[in-house]
């Protein structure tokens, strides 16, 4: 089966879905590897590597395509993307497809099976296919340095002659995976760092890092390790609970998302007018709408001499190893698919009919269902 690797349509993405390495290690095991020339520049990966890895180089997204079995790309394909996809082929990639419903009534159209990385079942065998977890630490990491690199004053302490110089304090909102690795590195930096989560299931891995866990009485434990959408008598008493922290806070990072949903707004526009001149909230969730009311996508905002950096596609900051660590992801999905450089998938494995969103053209995901209409169990692959 031929393995199509194209260039990213998303504005701004710098990260390529398979990097040589593990291209190397697909061929060795009977794939025809296609990458359009370029895909990986920007992630620091040739043309030239790629050659020397046994994949072939296409001139542009056309050539690339002709004859694809298997599409990887990051992102959902565009609309023209998802033109270029052979009748019947495979798209492995993150797709939502309330945000690509164009696409996806294309690629319906074309008899395409599709599977996206949103879509995993957070199982333990599959953690080494999480895609979304992987992606969520190169930004928590990145969303860290991004504090850093805006607060006006140091994160660890000095004690100098000039007199000792307090650490920075930082909250970080979402103790998922992308706050965990924001609270790590805002702990490295030398920050003190408090937590907050809506999930109590949080407070021991927060703590394990060196944070302290804020309680603040309200609980939403959600289904498959997410948290579930507040209601809004919830969220009421939440940022009430939690505007005082904010206040004392010289940094906010906000982490919290629900999948397929508009982030929920935990810093409202009153919490910042609250905070000193100098400090800083980093919104991660800015993508998704954001988690503060202030947030503007992949812009920073000076509110009164408050920052609200909204960051957006965070982990194509770091593409080389974001990449690298997507590519993993994509060939433990393949491993799981099919052997020998072909796709068959049992579609009684969890994992499989999870990822699904599209079933030679079905729709089969609750998302595509709703958008499309109708559902059904297209033919076996």
């Amino acid at each position: 089966m031929k393995l199509v690797v194209p260039t990213e349509t998303r504005a701004g993405e710098r990260r390529v879905a398979l990097v040589p390495d593990v291209v190397k290690k697909l061929v060795a095991t009977g794939w025809e590897v296609v990458v359009q020339s370029g895909a990986g520049a920007e992630a620091a990966f040739s043309d030239a590597a790629y050659a020397a890895a046994g994949a072939s180089t296409a001139r542009d997204a056309a050539a690339a395509h002709q004859g694809a079995g298997l599409v990887v790309s990051v992102n959902a394909p565009d609309v023209a993307a998802a033109g270029l996809v052979p009748a019947d082929a495979v798209v492995l990639s993150f797709f939502q497809p309330a945000q690509s419903v164009d696409a996806l009534r294309i690629l319906a159209a074309r008899g395409v099976t599709l599977f996206s990385f949103d879509q995993l079942p957070r199982i333990s065998r599959a953690q080494g296919m999480d895609a979304l977890s992987s992606q969520s630490t190169v930004s928590g990491y990145r969303a860290g340095l991004a504090a850093a690199e805006h607060l006006a004053k140091f994160f660890p302490m000095f004690m100098t002659a000039a007199g000792t110089v307090p650490p920075a304090k930082v909250l970080v909102m979402g103790v998922g995976v992308a706050g965990l690795q924001a609270i790590a590195t805002a702990r490295r930096l030398g920050a003190v760092v408090k937590a907050y989560d809506v999930r109590a299931a949080a407070k021991e891995e927060a703590e394990s890092l060196g944070a302290t866990f804020l309680d603040l009485g309200v609980s939403a434990e959600g289904a498959g390790g997410y948290a579930r959408e507040l209601t809004e008598d919830e969220l009421v008493r939440q940022r009430a609970a939690v505007a005082s922290e904010v206040a004392v806070s010289d940094v906010v990072i906000t982490t919290a998302a629900v999948p397929g949903r508009t982030a929920p707004i935990l810093v409202s526009e009153e919490m910042v007018d609250g905070m000193a001149a100098g400090a800083v909230v980093v919104d991660m969730a800015a993508d998704s709408g954001g988690n503060c009311a202030l947030t503007q996508v992949g812009l920073v905002v000076d509110h009164h001499g408050v920052h609200i950096v909204g960051m957006a596609n965070p982990a194509s900051g770091m593409p080389t190893h974001a990449s690298f660590l997507y590519a993993r992801n994509v060939a433990n999905v393949l491993g799981l698919m099919g052997s020998e450089g072909a796709l068959a998938p049992d579609w009684d494995d969890e994992v499989v009919s999870g990822m699904c969103v599209l079933r030679n053209g079905k729709a089969i995901s609750p998302g595509a269902i709703e958008v499309l209409g109708g559902s059904g169990e297209g033919s076996a692959l």
